[in-house]
């Protein structure tokens, strides 16, 4: 059963900076993409970062790009996302999701030339508030 846990969230003052972990469990197959959305109350699902489970270039949201790092730890099975300058707008709950490879072969990889799709992704996390006061 694949799991994907959250952690980090917080409180901070605008400028400040937050990491967020992901560990996942219960997949071996390194076709996958695996990143962040965020939802702020009354707004819909917005994508923050993707990373290629299998390597190459990460994707970012236009909101984030300069100030949030993507990065993961293969042998950890962790995604980490470091928000610096953050500011009054990044509140909201951050969710961890990735994208498997299906058995029918779709799916597992980091498709953007739309931007993130949350519908593209199998397995969500809990979420993790990150709340930021001016």
């Amino acid at each position: 059963q694949v799991q994907l846990v959250e952690s980090g969230g917080g409180s901070v003052q605008a400028g400040g900076s937050v990491r967020l972990s992901c560990t996942a469990s219960g997949y071996t197959d390194s076709n996958y993409c695996m990143g962040w959305f965020r939802q702020a109350p009354g707004k819909g699902r917005e994508g923050v970062a993707l990373i290629p489970g299998g390597g190459g270039s990460p994707w970012y949201g236009d909101s984030v790009k300069g100030r949030f790092t993507i990065s993961h730890d293969n042998a950890r099975n962790t995604v980490y996302l470091q928000m610096d300058n953050l500011q009054p707008e990044d509140t909201a709950m951050y969710y961890c999701a990735v994208d498997l490879r299906r058995e029918d072969g779709s799916g597992g990889y980091c498709y953007t030339m739309f931007g993130a799709r949350s519908k593209d992704f199998n397995y969500w996390g809990q979420g993790t508030q990150v709340t930021v006061s001016s």
